[in-house]
């Protein structure tokens, strides 16, 4: 038996690189689980065949963070294959790159749309079933250039900090319901960039890390597990910095 046996977590943008880690890492522990991912099924899929490998059920489901109907379809998939969701892990995000001075409204709307209206809108659907059950764990996912700050990330740092107060004020509200809702922040992590175009030169290096060395997706996916599981019982409103040592905030 695992520590997660049973339960059921839904992984957003978990079809490659840090959510497909913590989809696995949350399988092995006997976890069922919704894999997730903007539009790519086969990513998903994958993915849901190698947590079904493990000896869980798993669904992979398209679904654009930015769409409340694709949440809200998404959700309920869900709640019909599974009946309920126990853990929801907020880990979808987009991170252009854009001066300031040159950002439209669009492009802001973009950034919130998918990393903090998303994550609202997700876990509001989800949120009201757990108060029912008296269980939930929520986590969200930062980063640290939204606390050093960034050029051309004043945006996505900006809808990054959102979630941080947004999880403050829920694991205080909700914490009488026996959920707890935490933070995971990673520093400089070695993942495959699908998007290079993104990062302009700013690709996550080892550079200035006191371990000396970028983290791994599953040291992440510990991180998450430890915080979802009774291992982490005590913690909620807490942000985590995994960082290998950086002093960023």
């Amino acid at each position: 038996m695992g520590r997660l046996a049973g339960k059921v977590a839904l992984v957003t943008g978990s079809g490659r690189n840090i959510g497909r880690a913590t989809v696995l890492k949350l399988a092995a522990e006997g976890a069922h689980v919704i894999v997730n991912a903007r539009a790519n099924r086969a990513e998903a899929e994958a993915v849901a065949r190698e947590a079904r490998d493990l000896g869980v059920e798993a669904l992979a489901v398209l679904a654009d963070l930015a769409r409340r109907d694709q949440i809200e379809a998404m959700v309920a998939q869900a709640f019909d294959r599974f009946g309920r969701i126990d853990i929801l892990i907020n880990n979808a995000a987009i991170r252009p790159h854009k001066p300031f001075t040159e950002l439209t409204a669009e492009d802001w709307e973009e950034v919130r749309g998918v990393v903090l209206d998303g994550a609202l809108h997700l876990t509001r659907a989800v949120i009201p079933a757990m108060v029912e059950r008296r269980y939930g764990r929520i986590l969200f996912f930062t980063g640290e250039g939204a606390f050093t700050g960034g050029s051309g990330r004043a945006h996505v740092s900006a809808a990054k900090m959102g979630l941080v107060g947004l999880a403050r004020a829920l694991a205080s509200e909700f914490a009488a319901s026996n959920i707890r809702v935490n933070v995971v922040s990673p520093g400089s992590i070695d993942t495959v960039r699908a998007h290079p175009e993104w990062y302009r030169g700013h690709v996550p290096s080892a550079a200035g890390i006191p371990l000396g060395r970028q983290g791994t997706v599953d040291e992440i996916a510990a991180t998450c597990l430890f915080l979802v599981s009774d291992d982490g019982g005590f913690i909620t409103g807490q942000t985590i910095h995994v960082n290998g040592g950086s002093a960023y905030y």
